[in-house]
């Protein structure tokens, strides 16, 4: 076993105009003030990487982890999750996904998709630039309006769905194989990817590629009501990643897993700040140990009532006091004594 490393912040809700949150000097020094030993940078937010000279420069991408270290610091992984939700999207949400792309790509969606390919892959060779093992992403969604089965879906339509996504995503597999990258899909709602049973079905098309994983995230699970714990127990072997985020499900005789349209408040299911929600971390943190978990405890802050500068502060502390330190001895070896081979044999009466 091993003990998770931590707390490390994703940045991806902090970036900001404003400082201290619009370079990454800034913001590393404000989160090593917090307590925080990494940071999880989103790879398409050019106020905190240039990543293309990080894919191409070994020198920037030393000098940024020199910057990093002089304040505690690391990059624990690069998030690529808009990068990704572009290689796959539904027309219906053309418009919006527009938002993630550079302005002379709206309205052009098959140039949108080819560009957000090329971006995953400088973000794969920056990855191994920066000495990371591990990239989070979405997988992007093409099935996702066909979700709840009325009208009746017409046989084939997922299966299409699925392949299409999967001959998008094999190359990128396949980039991240040659370059010892880990890809981690954060199985999450509105993705084709949202649970154990589509992730089943998409790495059945990517012939169980070894680059194929997962960033788990228990605050999805409890809006979807899926057993967190027994996920970890099943596909603890794949997960890569963890967004340390918590959620709370309070269903009522108005709305339940759907939400009603309502905003963050008025939901059955939303997101809290660390240690405000009903997820079990206790439990979470000791199967991650059990485990031996090979990455980050990283706080994800989505919270619609509290602050984020406090969620952020309360959060780092929440991780450091949940993270294990594993035992390096057995407790009950001061009972114990060596015994042979005939000791054996003649303990269980064979001789």
């Amino acid at each position: 076993m091993r003990t998770l490393k931590g707390p490390s912040l994703h940045l991806a809700q902090f970036s900001a105009e404003q400082a201290p949150f619009n370079s990454l000097p800034e913001i590393a020094r404000w989160a090593a003030g917090h307590g925080f030993k990494a940071l999880q940078v989103p790879a398409w937010d050019r106020r905190l990487i240039d990543l293309e000279l990080a894919a191409e420069s070994q020198g920037y991408c030393d000098e940024l982890r020199g910057m990093l270290a002089e304040h505690g610091l690391q990059v624990s992984e690069l998030s690529t999750h808009l990068l990704g939700q572009l290689v796959a999207v539904h027309p219906a949400y053309d418009a919006l996904c527009d938002n993630f792309a550079p302005p002379a790509l709206h309205g052009k969606p098959q140039a949108r998709t080819a560009w957000a390919l090329e971006q995953l892959h400088l973000a794969i060779k920056a990855s191994q630039r920066l000495g990371l093992t591990d990239m989070g992403t979405f997988s992007g969604s093409l099935a996702w309006p066909y979700l709840f089965p009325f009208p009746q879906r017409p046989a084939g339509l997922i299966e299409a769905a699925f392949e299409e996504l999967a001959r998008r995503w094999r190359p990128v597999l396949d980039a991240c194989e040659d370059h010892g990258i880990n890809l981690c899909y954060e199985i999450h709602p509105s993705e084709d990817l949202h649970d154990g049973s589509s992730f089943e079905r998409f790495l059945d098309l990517v012939d169980q590629h070894p680059r194929c994983n997962l960033l788990f995230d228990p605050s999805h699970f409890v809006l979807q009501q899926l057993n967190y714990l027994d996920y970890l127990d099943i596909y603890h072997a794949r997960i890569r990643m963890f967004h340390v985020k918590d959620a709370e499900f309070n269903p009522t005789g108005r709305q339940g897993t759907y939400g009603g349209y309502c905003d963050w408040t008025e939901r059955a299911g939303r997101f809290r700040s660390l240690g405000d929600g009903q997820v079990d971390f206790k439990a979470i943190f000791s199967k991650l140990a059990q485990y031996d978990f090979p990455g980050w405890a990283t706080l994800e802050w989505e919270c619609c009532l509290k602050d984020q500068e406090d969620g952020a502060r309360e959060g780092a502390a929440f991780i450091r006091e949940h993270i294990i330190q594993v035992t390096t001895r057995t407790f009950d070896d001061f009972a114990g004594a060596p015994v042979d081979p005939q000791q054996i044999q003649t303990l269980l009466g064979l001789v």
